[in-house]
């Protein structure tokens, strides 16, 4: 019988409203910082003793998150982190399109002088991480940003979706930027979005987020795809034209 793999995950946060969002979010960040493997057999005792929790939790936690498609439950053995497909990695873009887009619209055309403030926060966080070449903490401030945007077009059930794609899509690497883009560059994709929302031009901000989703879109299914030849990068285009390609994205 195959052993679970260790995990090192550490105490739960107290900053949710109950321990199974804490331990949500404990399977989550462990995701963004690779403690946990795609791929790899956990078990739930397993989990929970490294959360400092019971079992109930843990497996409602997981449960959850089996929904988003992150976790794969196997009978009388434990679970693992699944990783999706090129296919899956497309069908989650089209749902990102579909909500950030108009969500970069609103925010844009309606954002006060104090959103603006915590979205020039974000701002210099990630021009920070971007300098010092911190992907981890350049991809926490990335994720807070865009979180920011579908706050601030007032829909929490957008970012609550957004938050579990952006779960999914990070088990096929950290981000595209191995191999593929520095985090200068990616920081200099983001700065559209944001001069779009300084200026609360709400047409631009929703270009400008087009562009960045496709751009990053399109680089994590050729990921997927296993590739960066001309093969990888036609099939990775078929398929968005396919799944995602609309008059906006």
């Amino acid at each position: 019988m195959t052993s679970p793999t260790p995990i090192f995950v550490g105490p739960i946060a107290d900053d949710a409203p109950s321990l199974t969002e804490r331990a949500i979010q404990a399977i989550r960040l462990s995701i963004r910082n690779g403690t946990m493997i795609p791929g790899e057999l956990y078990t739930i005792n397993q989990l929970a003793s490294e959360l400092g929790v019971s079992r109930s939790p843990v497996r409602d936690a997981l449960l959850r998150l089996e929904e988003t498609g992150v976790v794969k439950f196997e009978r009388y053995r434990g679970f693992r982190l699944q990783m999706p497909g090129p296919r899956e990695l497309a069908e989650l873009f089209a749902v990102r399109v579909a909500l950030e887009i108009p969500a970069a619209r609103k925010a844009a055309a309606r954002a006060t002088d104090e959103q603006l403030a915590a979205i020039e926060v974000e701002r210099s966080s990630l021009q920070a991480a971007a300098a010092a070449d911190d992907e981890p903490d350049f991809m926490f401030h990335d994720q807070r940003l865009h979180g920011l945007v579908l706050d601030f077009a007032g829909n929490q059930y957008a970012r609550a979706i957004i938050d579990n794609i952006r779960d999914a899509t990070r088990l096929v690497g950290a981000s595209t930027i191995e191999n593929y883009r520095s985090l200068v560059e990616v920081y200099e994709e983001h700065m559209p979005i944001i001069d779009a929302m300084t200026r609360r031009s709400a047409d631009a901000a929703a270009a400008a987020m087009a562009f960045h989703l496709r751009q990053t879109g399109l680089l994590l299914i050729q990921k997927s795809i296993g590739g960066e030849g001309t093969d990888a990068v036609d099939a990775s285009q078929r398929l968005w034209d396919e799944l995602v390609a609309g008059p906006d994205s």
